[in-house]
């Protein structure tokens, strides 16, 4: 029987590398960083491994080999061992995953915190524990596969509005007016980003908080791409709109600004919290964070509470690379956000130059559809406080190296 299969999923991938959009990994042999060594064509042979500057990451604050964190990390290992071995409620919550809670809940302002293994095992858990076939859930279009996912698991109204579109939001608010025999829904939320991870954009929490408290909605918003430097004090989109207080549900990740490891939360109401330990099936049945991570997230925590200059550090890196990417003539994504969009539109083409900048000394990566649709084919460069003004000046460089051989 697998031999009819195996010719199948062949002649599948092999139409995925036809269409250019083949997604190829590279090893990386050393300490995530700005600067890091990563394999040139796979990730068979490791020792072929080179020097590049890594524009591709989720390190915003250049946080992932932080000597406090790895302290951190080395500390729980003596002190609390490898592992929880066990889910939550049975034996493994341990003390300091309570300690983690009760900061991420300070540090975002919010009344308790659960939380998860990932912040998509965080989405997978969230709706199908509290949204039921009563009730709506209003969805941006470009919102994270996660959330996707989780709103798939329940049997609620799904509703999708066209992205940060706040027209057809209320109208999509409106229809949930008609559910259940015309009595309305009897919960309503609406999902966004807080960051569009494959854009750069931000959410108009503001305007949609706003449409919340006329329809009676909740609002729910996956902040990955912003906790720990979007906001005055780090504490994300919520926070940078002014509405820390008008979100209700908040779920991020700790594996991309706050360390870049593991695990996510979902933060808010104390009673929806609960709620998530009673019932949320990602929770109750996969192990704790090993408390190497907890320990080194808290060490994360603390760095960001301490101090505004790892996140003025990566905010005045976008900007000098916005300014001179556009002044060598590229097409960029307007955005404030650190995830910078260059646009090439066709598929085949971003991959080819995302190879030549691998030769040229860069990691970037290039994404193309089904990740973003078609047509809108990009290289999404990624800053970090990590760089320096010359690695900037070196992925522009590289840029216009790559661009100029593909014209000739």
């Amino acid at each position: 029987m697998y031999t009819e299969i195996k010719q199948q999923l062949n002649d599948e991938l092999q139409a995925i590398r036809d269409a250019g959009t083949f997604k190829a990994e590279r090893a990386i042999t050393t300490p995530q960083s700005s600067h890091v060594k990563a394999t040139p064509g796979g990730v068979e042979d490791s020792s072929k491994a080179e020097p590049v500057l890594n524009f591709c990451a989720n390190n915003y604050l250049g946080l992932a080999d932080h000597p406090k964190l790895i302290e951190a990390a080395k500390r729980a290992l003596d002190e609390r061992g490898f592992g929880m071995a066990s889910v939550r409620f049975i034996c493994g919550t341990g003390d300091r995953h309570l300690e983690l809670e009760r900061r991420v809940s300070e540090f975002l302002g919010t009344e308790d915190t659960i939380l998860f293994a990932s912040c998509f095992d965080a989405n997978g858990g969230v709706f199908q524990s509290l949204f039921g076939k009563e009730d709506a859930i209003i969805s941006d279009e470009l919102n994270h596969a996660s959330l996707i996912d989780g709103i798939r698991l329940t049997k609620s109204a799904r509703l999708r509005y066209r992205n940060a579109d706040m027209a057809d939001l209320r109208a999509k608010l409106e229809e949930t007016k008609q559910l259940n025999d015309g009595k309305g829904a009897r919960r309503t939320v609406i999902v966004t980003d807080g960051v569009f991870s494959m854009d750069g954009y931000l959410a108009p929490l503001d305007e949609i908080c706003d449409l919340a408290d006329e329809f009676g909605a909740l609002v729910l918003v996956d902040d990955s791409h912003a906790v720990g430097f979007m906001g005055e004090t780090g504490a994300g989109t919520p926070e940078h709109f002014g509405v820390s207080d008008r979100v209700d549900i908040y779920t991020g990740t700790f594996g991309k600004a706050l360390g870049g490891a593991s695990g996510g939360y979902v933060a808010g109401r104390k009673e929806i919290v609960e709620m998530l330990r009673q019932t949320a099936r990602p929770y109750l049945f996969s192990n704790s964070l090993a408390p190497s991570i907890v320990e080194a997230t808290i060490t994360a925590l603390d760095l960001v509470k301490e101090s505004s200059e790892l996140r003025q550090q990566l905010f005045d890196n976008a900007a000098l690379f916005r300014r001179r990417m556009s002044e060598e003539g590229f097409e960029l994504l307007e955005g404030e956000h650190a995830i910078i969009p260059v646009m090439f539109h066709d598929a085949a083409l971003a991959g080819r130059i995302a190879d030549r900048m691998l030769e040229n000394g860069v990691y970037v990566t290039a994404f193309s559809f089904p990740v973003v649709p078609r047509g809108e084919a990009r290289i999404r460069v990624q800053l970090s406080a990590a760089h320096s003004a010359q690695d900037i000046e070196k992925v522009v460089q590289a840029f216009v190296k790559s661009r100029d051989a593909e014209q000739h």
